[in-house]
């Protein structure tokens, strides 16, 4: 029940700093994996995996996102975070942790659409220099949101580089969860 726990406070540290700054420190991540690799090796993980599923995890985390990250889709965060969930996981997790977290980012990136199209429709409503409203507002009010130099809020953000932008560890780790609680649902049956 404690490396469990040791996970969740892990992935919700994660989420946490995913949500709030949109950096994970090297800290958090290290000391993700050094606990995974420890309850893997005494055979107390908490996702039941071994060694071998872990390595092969880990790899495979690593592999998988680091195309994304050299081409620029995807921060350095993003791919250490899939590794240590490897590390916890093993391998077969991480396709449905991919999937999931993808889905989850997709539709959060329709919402900051969405968002732009109605604040571009609100600024056009409320211009007392236009008489009608057009497309000029709609993409006007888009290329707002996306501004570079855009301020940081002091409190939870999703703009990175003056973008809005998914905080895609945060859904891998809220998936991993999800994952677990799923596993100890089916054990409790």
């Amino acid at each position: 029940m404690i490396n469990a726990a040791l996970f969740i406070s892990w992935a919700l540290a994660v989420v946490l700093f995913d949500c709030r700054s949109r950096r994970i420190p090297n800290w958090l991540v290290i000391a993700g994996l050094a606990v995974a690799w420890v309850l893997v090796a005494g055979g107390h993980s908490p996702f039941h995996i071994d060694v071998s599923s872990a390595a092969l995890g880990s790899m495979a985390g690593l592999l998988a996102l680091l195309p994304f990250y050299l081409i620029g889709l995807m921060g350095a965060a993003d791919v250490k975070v899939f590794t240590t969930l490897g590390a916890w996981c093993g391998f077969h997790a991480l396709p449905a942790l991919w999937i999931v977290a993808s889905i989850a980012a997709g539709i959060h990136a329709l919402y900051l659409l969405a968002s732009a199209v109605i604040e571009g429709r609100r600024k056009n409503a409320s211009s007392s220099l236009e008489s009608s409203p057009n497309v000029d507002g709609y993409v006007e009010g888009f290329h707002d949101v996306t501004r570079p130099g855009a301020e940081r809020s002091s409190g939870y953000t999703f703009i990175v580089g003056g973008r809005r932008a998914t905080p895609y560890a945060a859904l891998l780790a809220i998936s991993a969860i999800g994952s677990l609680t799923l596993q100890a649902l089916e054990a409790a049956r």
